[in-house]
Parts: C-alpha cells; sequence; structure tokens
C-alpha cells in the first residue's frame, strides 16, 4: 500500500471526515443497543448481552481509529469492509485518489 500517494488534500479530507464517520457509525450501534435492551427477557441476560456488545464493538475501527497518514490505506479499507462507510462516503476525494481505492478493492 505504500506505493499509493496521498495528497495532502486527500488526507485534509479523510482527517475531515473520520469523525461524522464515526459519530453515524457509533449513532446505529447506540440504536442496535437500545433495540437489545428493549427485547423481551431476563434483565441480567440483556445487560450482559450488551456488556458482550460494547466489549467486541469498542475495537470495531468505527469507534477506534489511527489516525496516522501512513495508515490511511488500511483504514480506509478497513472502514469499508466493517461498512462503517460506503463507496459513495469516498465522493469527497479526488478522481486520482478514488481510481486507487477502486484497485485496492
Amino acid at each position: 500500500m505504500n506505493d499509493y500517494n496521498i495528497s495532502e488534500k486527500d488526507w485534509r479530507v479523510f482527517r475531515e471526515k473520520v469523525p461524522g464517520w464515526q459519530e453515524r457509525y457509533m449513532d446505529g450501534l447506540c440504536k442496535e443497543y437500545a433495540e437489545l435492551l428493549s427485547s423481551g427477557g431476563n434483565p441480567s441476560e440483556r445487560f450482559w448481552a450488551l456488556h458482550d456488545r460494547i466489549q467486541r464493538d469498542k475495537r470495531s475501527i468505527g469507534v477506534q481509529i489511527e489516525m496516522r497518514r501512513s495508515m490511511m490505506w488500511q483504514n480506509l479499507i478497513l472502514l469499508l469492509r466493517e461498512n462503517v462507510i460506503a463507496p459513495a462516503d469516498l465522493g469527497c476525494f479526488s478522481d486520482d485518489f478514488r481510481a486507487q481505492i477502486e484497485q485496492l478493492l
């Protein structure tokens, strides 16, 4: 992945977009957690199911991301694979950048 160049503009766009993508992703998680808590069953089972789910989800790139330019390609691939973002979310990047992402995918 180091063969691909990242322009300053694309790096700046990435840094600006990530917080919004994460907020959107975590909003979806919160809605799923609310559904889990409001489902029937034993309260302790719902509590522990939520606990387990949060433990798993907090390791997602949609929640935590290491913001280093050298990891941008890897992060974008993970964001796409984990459905934190969709290909349509990449429209703000340069044409060259999007073509490189398509090659990687």
